[in-house]
């Protein structure tokens, strides 16, 4: 387990548990239909490069839980709509 996800930092900054998890899942479905990464990370680990992007203010979820990316508006939530980055 990623030692990120052991703090609490992470967990405050999306507001909770279950928002953490529910961010984390949306958006590693985004990166396995082919959306690029918003962030560098040494390793291939999609996992790792979520908490990054989480960590650095590019993802986020909106009042109803989409997945967003910081400055843009499109919405990731349904998986035909999905938007490549």
């Amino acid at each position: 387990m990623l030692d990120e996800l052991k703090e609490e930092e992470i967990v405050k900054k999306v507001g909770g548990r279950f928002k953490l998890s529910t961010l984390i899942q949306k958006r590693l479905v985004a990166l396995n239909a082919g959306a690029r990464p918003l962030v560098d990370v040494k390793n291939q680990d999609k996992m790792a490069t979520v908490v990054q992007e989480i960590l650095q203010d590019k993802i986020y979820l909106d009042n109803s839980n989409n997945l967003k990316i910081t400055g843009q508006t499109d919405d990731f939530e349904e998986a035909d709509d999905l938007n490549l980055v």
